[in-house]
């Protein structure tokens, strides 16, 4: 990996980490409804625009379902969800629960396939777990009312992400679909996704211009230019250097979340982060000599 993709991992990694933050910011003002339709909108608009300046259209009528399918899984229900879990749990815990996302992705597709695991594999869910276990354990934060639900949101979220990953893998309709497409059709069919949850969860306070920055924070910068840095990376440097960004999001997350929210982070937190982190390395099969391979 060269220093120009180094610089690209990390900045992705700080952006990713970031919209754990705008989501406190935003969601408590403006609802998890509001907030999401504005974030998948506003991404969408901006993937818009690099379309026609890169003449990449859409095909919507051969794609439209394909579109739907992955605004479903890979963005409009796993926004939607961390947003709801933003109301209750920090920024810290949300992205270390975002972490898991690849532990699911291996035994939904495990299941997609039906293959077994390797022991390995089986290793690493059971430290992702207990990872999640501690952090629930000892975390004040999911002490408080409405905790549970929150976190079963977000470990909802990173769900959705291991669906999307094995449907994108695995399904025929998602063949033959470059990433930039991807990427946009998902965030048109992700706002018609979200459209309901703005009946569901209506905005409780207007919008003050701190708040409207972070949504427009969360659309452009953590959707819209995150995506295309994030396909940069993959051309680069190929896929499995770049899944490497899921280790560093939880890092950023837990810095953000103390340097701008005043969140209180304790030795037990990183450490349960750092087991999570463990258990996804070791699903994901990384290590240095994989990636030496990959590049």
């Amino acid at each position: 990996m060269n220093a120009a993709s180094a610089i690209r991992l990390v900045t992705l990694a700080a952006i990713f980490g970031g919209s754990f933050l705008f989501m406190r910011i935003a969601v408590p003002v403006l609802g998890p409804g509001v907030t999401i339709e504005c974030r998948v909108a506003l991404a969408g608009l901006f993937l818009s625009v690099i379309a026609l300046l890169l003449k990449k259209p859409l095909q919507l009528r051969r794609h439209w379902k394909h579109y739907l399918i992955l605004g479903l899984f890979n963005s409009g229900l796993p926004f939607l969800l961390f947003a709801v879990a933003a109301r209750t749990l920090p920024a810290s815990l949300l992205s270390v629960l975002n972490a898991t996302a690849p532990i699911w992705g291996a035994v939904i597709g495990a299941a997609w396939h039906r293959q077994g695991l390797s022991a390995r594999t089986l290793l690493g869910l059971a430290l992702g777990m207990a990872g999640v276990a501690l952090l629930v354990g000892v975390d004040h934060a999911s002490a408080g009312p409405g905790a549970a639900w929150a976190i079963a949101a977000g470990l909802g979220a990173a769900c959705c992400y291991g669906i999307a990953t094995t449907y994108a893998k695995s399904a025929k309709s998602a063949q033959g679909v470059d990433s930039f497409a991807n990427a946009h059709g998902s965030m048109w069919g992700a706002a018609l996704v979200v459209l309901p949850a703005l009946l569901l969860f209506p905005a409780p306070a207007a919008a003050t211009g701190g708040v409207m920055a972070a949504v427009l924070a969360l659309g452009i910068l953590c959707s819209g230019i995150a995506y295309l840095i994030y396909f940069r990376l993959i051309a680069d440097i190929g896929a499995t250097p770049a899944l490497t960004v899921t280790f560093l999001v939880p890092v950023f997350g837990i810095l953000w979340g103390c340097l701008f929210l005043g969140e209180h982070i304790t030795w037990m937190t990183i450490a349960g982060a750092a087991v999570v982190v463990l258990g996804t390395a070791l699903v994901t099969g990384f290590s240095p000599a994989a990636l030496r391979r990959a590049k």
